[in-house]
């Protein structure tokens, strides 16, 4: 313990003389010896400083905003193409805008401004070389093309200046050509309204029978059903179609027999175009039948719909008084003799509304079980119901409806 006590005092007087010492070299160093070594001792206390890096993170920023400036960049040399007809094909419009623009002087020479086109239904878009070349491409609104008016504008992502522009016809002084319809009032054209409708009829059933019709007389122009929609309102409805023509086309369906009412088929209040003229369901069905379906608005012969109607009645073998419908019933339909009776009644009621109504047979086994024979008194009147029966759904059946030998009914042979 003595020990301990000698070795702090011997510690504690080695500090007191190491201090002492320290302050007599202090207080002979000169003032810069001084600010010198105060200097040496707060940067030993400062924290060591670096030179920024470049961290990933910085490099991940910089690649998102150049491909954001990339993207807003195509945005911007991009256009919206409205109205385009049925059938347009991508490299027709490519070459249609670009010697579009070479002819208003748009764009030099021997310039393609327009370097790519993408083509959906009813629109398109196309994408310019440069922002200049979309913004004189601008001016291309309203261009007669393919029997419409296309309708030339700003993406909806577009959001840049906005640039002042003319229509084509402000550019180059031409008037829309008769036939052609303004990209704004395009869908009014396109619609039809049908009157006289009962609560039982759907849009669907609308659309389906009204669009088979006009297959089954030549009235499209192009394949499929061409309605595209129907709105269905109480006693009345409106349709809405895929081409301006076949609207025009359409309107041959007045008067038109379905479901025991007359169908009235006309142009909305609010359409202010010309006047087309039509005829009506009986007009074409007895024209059809002759195969010279020629409609009023297509006396040049020079339309798609009006040859198929030819080559649809060419395709015609032969015309007859009776008509054989199949697709109908099956043979658990004609089992019970009280849902036969029924299904005899409900049938004469039906068919009636297309003429007078001579007989109706329904074998019930042999070949010709299943099937529907319709005896009238007169050929047009046949034609009527084959045009309003043919293609209806029944059950979830597609109805086939077909003229059927007037010898071989009178034979009882319905095979």
């Amino acid at each position: 313990r003595d020990r301990k006590k000698q070795d702090k005092k011997t510690s504690s007087l080695i500090s007191s003389i190491r201090k002492s010492i320290e302050i007599k070299e202090y207080c002979n160093m000169t003032d810069y010896e001084r600010r010198s070594r105060s200097r040496s001792r707060d940067r030993e206390s400062r924290p060591v400083r670096s030179f920024p890096t470049v961290t990933g993170a910085a490099v991940g920023a910089n690649s998102i905003l150049l491909a954001h400036q990339s993207a807003q960049d195509k945005i911007n040399r991009e256009l919206f193409v409205g109205n385009t007809p049925p059938g347009t094909s991508e490299m027709l419009l490519l070459q249609f805008f670009n010697a579009a623009m070479r002819r208003v002087k748009l764009c030099p020479p021997l310039a393609s401004p327009v370097v790519q086109c993408r083509v959906s239904a009813k629109f398109a878009f196309v994408e310019c070389a440069t922002i200049q070349d979309a913004n004189n491409c601008l001016n291309l609104s309203g261009i007669p093309f393919l029997g419409s008016s296309l309708k030339v504008s700003r993406p909806s992502k577009y959001n840049g200046p906005f640039v002042p522009s003319k229509t084509w016809q402000e550019l180059t002084g031409q008037v829309i050509p008769s036939g052609v319809v303004d990209p704004s009032e395009e869908k009014l054209h396109r619609e039809l309204f049908i009157g006289n409708t009962t609560p039982e009829m759907t849009g669907e059933m609308l659309m389906d029978f009204l669009g088979k019709a006009m297959e089954q007389v030549g009235l499209t122009i192009l394949p499929g059903n061409p309605i595209n929609a129907c709105r269905v309102n109480g006693k009345f409805a409106f349709i809405e179609l895929r081409t301006v023509k076949e609207t025009e086309n359409a309107l041959n369906l007045n008067n038109i027999p379905f479901m025991g009412a007359m169908l009235r088929v006309g142009r909305p209040s609010k359409y202010n175009g010309p006047v087309t003229k039509h005829g009506n369901w009986e007009d074409i069905l007895a024209k059809y039948m002759s195969g010279e379906l020629v409609l009023p608005n297509q006396s040049t012969g020079g339309s798609r719909g009006s040859n198929v109607a030819t080559q649809s009645a060419e395709n015609v073998e032969f015309t007859s008084r009776v008509v054989e419908l199949k697709n109908m019933l099956t043979l658990g339909d004609l089992e019970s003799d009280e849902e036969y009776q029924e299904i005899m009644e409900d049938t004469k009621d039906e068919c009636s509304q297309f003429g007078s109504l001579k007989s109706v047979i329904i074998p019930r086994s042999g070949p010709g079980a299943t099937k529907i024979f319709l005896e009238y008194l007169t050929k047009e009147d046949a034609a009527k119901a084959i045009a309003g029966l043919a293609g209806r759904t029944f059950d979830g059946r597609k109805v086939l409806a077909a003229f059927f030998s007037e010898d071989k009914f009178a034979a009882k042979d319905y095979s």
